[in-house]
């Protein structure tokens, strides 16, 4: 069970990581589809921040703390920080690639969820996946040139 909290810890700090991206995105995105990307960066965000108090919860369901600092939360992620602003199109880029992180994180926690007879968890993190995997195409869709 300890790896499955560790796990569902580490899920947290890189669902932070890519929130706080994703709300970057939306507050420092600048250029002609300004006002497109600028509400697509905030469906994404909002999306994810309503994740992140039932992830913190079912870490307190399995008998442990949620982590709750910034820097906790840096520690655990595996989304890196960075500072710089860019264009819309290397914001997508680098949401995408962030995105790719958190599914990576959720297919881990999945699997221990599971072989730990945490069934109510799996499914929460399935339906997280599919959010995840929705947001990449989005984001994928977006990218692509005419």
């Amino acid at each position: 069970m300890d790896e499955l909290i560790q796990a569902l810890k580490q899920l947290l700090g890189t669902t932070y990581a890519f929130y706080i991206r994703a709300q970057g995105c939306h507050w420092n995105v600048e250029g002609s589809n300004f006002p497109q990307y600028h509400d697509f960066f905030a469906t994404i965000y909002t999306e994810v921040y309503g994740a992140i108090d039932p992830m913190a919860e079912n870490i307190r369901k399995l008998g442990s703390f949620a982590p709750a600092s910034l820097r906790r939360f840096a520690e655990l992620s595996s989304i890196p920080e960075d500072v710089k602003i860019s264009t819309a199109r290397s914001m997508l880029d680098q949401l995408l690639s962030d995105n790719a992180v958190v599914l990576d994180s959720i297919v881990v926690a999945y699997d221990l969820a599971e072989a730990n007879g945490q069934h109510s968890i799996s499914n929460f993190l399935a339906d997280r996946q599919d959010a995840h995997q929705k947001h990449a195409w989005m984001i994928s869709s977006a990218l692509k040139q005419k």
